[in-house]
């Protein structure tokens, strides 16, 4: 038994109301354009009114987007309410949804395989993808590119 199995489980979250930057890049560039769009929202933070806790950083997407709108990777933080959203910013909601979610602890170009393990856990235990659905990613640790702490949260059914 793998330790993704003992840690990954099923959870779920309420709606999540989230200010901050869309990343939208070439697939194989999010891994180095998501850390410069951290390194700009966290020099914007003060600008953000209502923060539930500007200390957790939120990242989505959605892996098969319906829209051009909905394409790219969306990073921020959550707000109680949209009280007034910065200049260049966004305002994104997501619903409330049933995750998939395990801890990814360690390295950024290792965040791959950790997908890959809890999408292994999802089809063993019976669940369904939801690729059209906002994915969320919590983000408790991205000083160093090399020890990250972000929790991975996949919709499912």
């Amino acid at each position: 038994m793998s330790d993704l199995t003992l840690r990954a489980a099923e959870t779920e979250l309420g709606e999540l109301k989230l200010i901050g930057i869309r990343v939208l890049c070439p697939p194989d560039q999010y891994l180095a354009e998501i850390p410069q769009a951290i390194n700009l929202l966290l020099g914007c933070l003060t600008e953000i009114k209502g923060a539930v806790n500007p200390n957790r950083l939120v990242g989505a997407f959605k892996v098969e987007e319906d829209s051009p709108e909905e394409d790219g990777y969306w990073i921020g933080i959550e707000v109680k309410e949209f009280i007034s959203v910065p200049d260049g910013m966004f305002s994104l909601e997501i619903p409330p949804q049933k995750y998939a979610s395990v801890r990814h602890k360690g390295p950024n170009d290792e965040i791959g395989n950790t997908y890959r393990e809890l999408h292994s856990w999802i089809e063993e235990k019976g669940y369904k993808r939801l690729k059209n659905k906002w994915h969320i990613e919590i983000h408790h640790s991205w000083e160093s590119m090399e020890d990250l702490d972000i929790e991975l949260l996949d919709t499912i059914s």
